[in-house]
């Protein structure tokens, strides 16, 4: 098959999709048409069927593996194909690997690590929490695998919630080493579980959109809350640790304006906040710069606020 990241304007395809999404809509003139949005692991796609009521269009749904035939253009500066015919793929047909974005990391290799991790932590309550949810909890340890940390802006795939919570516990353990006032335990608990919520904001993949109660709630207080319930099957877990423990995930996002329900009261906190800001933004300009040509900028990104470019790489022809 040949990949969405690889189109170029004036191919033409004939290959098996992910439908993400798909609409029925109408042109200013009255012409009904149908809008969908194709992915596979490298990108998504915007996708038109200007002629839905054709016999070549066969019936498909959203989430189902289409096969398209189409031709590719270039609209408002993105790539958009047009679908002239399809028909819903049957299995055996395609890969499901192909289609779903995923860490470039294994997932067996980080879940190691991630126990690994665990055994650092000396408090026989924090301990016993942590291997509640990581060690013990089936259905969560499955979904916490499998989730994404973001729907867009940065680790969205399969596999980047457990990649993120990684990257923030390593930084974590640095600030521990390079800092001793912070209290070990509590902060790399803290590291590991800051985002436990987003097991129940975002629906799992291929759809990977927020469920209703990560719009009503949000993956924050929900957090705190499974903290809650967790801590209160473990005999004897005090009552002043569990609300040191939910004020670093309540403040991890910093300020108020950024859905944090508390700002940082703790060191902890400030430290949980430092190193989770830290690894979303370079892992957001890295996902932008990533496959780009060094010294072009890119136009502005929103999340990290300027227009952005990739570094030139350095050589010694270069510097002469």
């Amino acid at each position: 098959m040949k990949y969405l990241n690889e189109l170029a304007e004036g191919d033409r395809i004939s290959a098996v999709y992910l439908c993400k999404k798909a609409a029925n809509l109408t042109t200013k003139n009255g012409k009904e048409y149908m809008s969908l949005t194709i992915m596979d692991k490298t990108a998504s796609v915007d996708a038109k069927i200007w002629e839905p009521n054709s016999e070549g269009i066969g019936d498909f749904d959203e989430l189902d593996y289409i096969e398209i035939n189409g031709d590719v253009t270039i609209f408002n500066g993105a790539v958009q194909v047009n679908i002239r015919r399809l028909r819903r793929a049957e299995d055996g047909e395609y890969n499901p690997a192909d289609y779903l974005p995923m860490s470039p990391f294994d997932n067996d290799s980080m879940y190691t690590q991630l126990k690994n991790v665990i055994d650092t932590v000396k408090n026989p309550y924090l301990n016993k929490l942590l291997s509640s949810f990581f060690v013990e909890d089936e259905a969560f340890i499955e979904s916490f695998r499998k989730s994404s940390a973001a729907k867009t802006v940065h680790h969205g795939f399969v596999g980047g919630l457990m990649q993120h919570t990684l990257a923030v516990t390593r930084l974590c353990k640095f600030y521990t080493k390079a800092y001793p006032v912070l209290d070990h335990d509590l902060l790399i608990s803290a590291a590991l579980l800051h985002d436990i919520g987003k097991t129940r904001e975002l629906s799992r993949f291929p759809e990977n959109d927020y469920t209703d109660d990560g719009q009503l709630l949000g993956h924050i207080y929900m957090g705190a809350e499974m903290i809650a319930v967790h801590a209160g099957t473990i005999d004897g877990f005090p009552a002043r640790l569990l609300s040191e423990l939910q004020h670093c995930i309540l403040a991890h996002h910093g300020e108020l304006e950024y859905g944090s329900p508390k700002t940082p009261e703790l060191i902890e906190a400030m430290a949980l906040n430092m190193a989770d800001n830290t690894d979303a933004k370079i892992e957001t300009f890295s996902e932008a710069v990533s496959g780009k040509e060094a010294g072009k900028w890119l136009g502005m990104n929103r999340p990290l606020g300027g227009n952005i470019r990739k570094t030139y790489e350095w050589t010694e022809e270069k510097n002469e």
